[in-house]
């Protein structure tokens, strides 16, 4: 199973530094920030499973960039736990309307954060990302990190490979191809849109015949996956 990455974002090094220890030996990977817009590029950027978020922080709150990512489509489904020393029930009712999954007042146990940080994640985690997926004999399994058509392995390089298993998960939305972009290489990775096209040419010939009518073109769009014609 892949490691699960976490981004834990907090002014105050001392606290990324034990909650980075306490997730490292629960083997996860562990990215930090010390504030909102740091935070707001490395999700973009590296694409964190989860991310931890201080409420307090100088310059652009924590329940800002909270509601930041809600907003924005191609990171409405990252789960975030709000950090916070506030511990009344307005203040957990804020940062949960705010698009927070779950709400953890400082001070806490290490043990405690890694439990609930694993509920979130378990709640959070959809089809295929641990699972595999199968469409029509093509199968993708995310464990072994294989692809195979009617039990015969199929092989493609990796660019190939994320963009099969983001459009495996996530069928029947067409994607632009600026989305595309974000959810495959990373939103500060420097690359021509129609970079989109030459992969996804590459991966309908890697599907081949049986299989390349999956990925279809959406005239004026970009790109959708779909079992339907």
């Amino acid at each position: 199973m892949t490691a699960k990455t976490v981004l834990i974002v907090d002014d105050e090094a001392p606290i990324r530094e034990m909650i980075a220890v306490a997730l490292e030996m629960a083997d996860y990977r562990v990215l930090e920030a010390d504030n909102a817009q740091a935070a707001h590029a490395m999700v973009v950027d590296h694409q964190p499973d989860l991310v931890l978020l201080d409420w307090m922080m100088p310059g652009t709150s924590g329940i800002e960039l909270a509601r930041r990512l809600k907003r924005e489509p191609t990171t409405a489904e990252l789960p975030i736990i709000l950090l916070t020393a506030k511990g009344e029930e307005d203040n957990k009712v804020q940062g949960l309307e705010a698009g927070a999954d779950d709400y953890i007042t400082k001070p806490f146990s290490p043990r405690e954060l890694v439990a609930r940080l694993k509920a979130v994640l378990r709640r959070a985690t959809p089809q295929g990302v641990e699972e595999a997926v199968e469409v029509e004999g093509l199968l993708l399994d995310p464990v072994s990190h294989r692809v195979s058509a009617d039990g015969h392995a199929v092989e493609m390089g990796p660019t190939e490979y994320r963009l099969l298993q983001f459009f495996m998960t996530h069928q029947e939305r067409a994607y632009t191809r600026s989305q595309l972009l974000d959810q495959v290489w990373g939103g500060n990775v420097y690359v021509e849109e129609r970079t989109v096209d030459v992969h996804i040419r590459r991966l309908r010939k890697a599907l081949g015949n049986r299989h390349q009518h999956l990925v279809q073109t959406v005239r004026g769009t970009g790109y959708r996956f779909s079992a339907k014609v």
